[in-house]
């Protein structure tokens, strides 16, 4: 039984993703959402930030930089309240590359 809810609720998080290039996945602590985001990157290329990380955060002090530098990527940002600047970033970030007729990035920003 397990097993069914983990594949439906990693079905229809791929099925956001693929519709929004930015899904947030928001919750108690310890109910699994990290666990579950680490599911969905198994299957592509990502990259994993957690911003309780010091070193995941410094690696966002220029956020724009850093960012487009894996655009090619699934961007999975744990703990992203620690970063609320961040949103207008990625809303940045998606906009301009909208208007440029990319689609290519994604982002899975957990959060509690």
């Amino acid at each position: 039984m397990q097993d069914m809810i983990t594949r439906w609720i990693v079905n229809r998080l791929e099925q956001a993703m693929r519709h929004t290039p930015a899904v947030a996945l928001l919750g108690p602590r310890q109910v699994g959402k990290t666990t579950l985001a680490h599911a969905v990157a198994q299957s592509r290329l990502a990259l994993y930030l957690d911003l309780e990380a010091p070193e995941d955060l410094l690696k966002l002090s220029d956020p724009s930089a850093f960012l487009s530098l894996h655009s090619d990527k699934l961007v999975i940002v744990d703990e992203i309240q620690r970063a609320p600047d961040l949103f207008m970033v990625l809303r940045g970030l998606i906009d301009k590359n909208r208007r440029a007729g990319r689609k290519g990035e994604h982002y899975l920003l957990l959060g509690s």
